[in-house]
């Protein structure tokens, strides 16, 4: 199936690894240019040149106000056109609601939440300067938008209201063109997931008895992730907009 990805620009933030880094590459491989933000530059770089002249990098943290506003101007600039954007956030610490402390509260919703719907903003602002016919904007969110993540609450608390605002703001810019759904990943086998898995003591016996809980019986590798990702931001899912899709191997009890 050709995507119809070919000569568009997408932003992709936390570009530089895992999830994002996974959509991009599949981006690139199907003709689009990428512009990549992440926190470290080294990572940024060395994504950067794995992925060639289709992309470009730039240093930031969507809880900076300026960022997402500097990622869109530099793919103006570099690209010419700005049709989209993979709005990957990474997760909160650790933490359940009587441990996790105000500061950390505001620090996280100041990068979950609000970085990315300024990002959004910023995106939405960047393709009607572009003139973008059919842009997308797809939000890295998590299963735990639907379901309890035991000792993830900071997760708990921000993303489910996100993935309100998917179908809030697909309602407000689907007149214009412009579709936005939400991606909801289970256990894929990133530096994130392995974190988590470390944290409990013993990451073999973890990560064999979330696998267990797992309908497929395995982990799911971030290409996985990338292509479903790459297919909502593209031409191809033109009548697809308001909906939060698992990329989960099943995990998730919700129907």
């Amino acid at each position: 199936m050709d995507l119809g990805l070919a000569d568009r620009a997408y932003i992709v933030t936390g570009g530089s690894r895992g999830l994002g880094l996974a959509t991009a590459r599949v981006l690139v491989a199907e003709g689009a240019r990428v512009t990549l933000i992440a926190r470290d530059g080294a990572t940024m770089s060395a994504a950067v040149a794995e992925l060639g002249d289709s992309a470009a990098g730039l240093v930031g943290d969507l809880a900076e106000p300026d960022a997402a506003t500097r990622a869109v101007d530099a793919t103006l600039s570099t690209f010419g056109r700005v049709d989209g954007a993979l709005l990957s956030v990474g997760g909160p610490p650790a933490g359940t609601v009587l441990t996790t402390t105000d500061e950390q509260w505001r620090a996280a919703f100041e990068s979950v939440f609000l970085g990315s719907v300024r990002a959004a903003r910023s995106v939405v602002d960047g393709m009607l300067v572009s003139g973008t016919d059919g842009g997308a904007i797809a939000w890295v969110l998590s299963t735990s938008a639907v379901e309890v993540f035991t000792g993830l609450s900071t997760s708990n608390g921000l993303r489910p209201g996100l993935a309100m605002l998917v179908k809030d703001l697909a309602d407000e810019v689907g007149p214009r063109g412009v579709r936005v759904n939400g991606l909801l990943p289970g256990r894929i086998a990133t530096d994130r997931i392995a974190s988590l898995d470390d944290a409990t003591g013993d990451a073999p016996k973890a990560r064999a008895r979330a696998a267990a809980a797992i309908p497929l019986g395995r982990y799911g590798e971030p290409a996985e992730f990338g292509r479903v990702a790459a297919f909502l931001l593209s031409p191809a899912a033109s009548y697809v907009t308001g909906t939060l899709v698992r990329v989960d191997g099943g995990v998730t009890r919700q129907p």
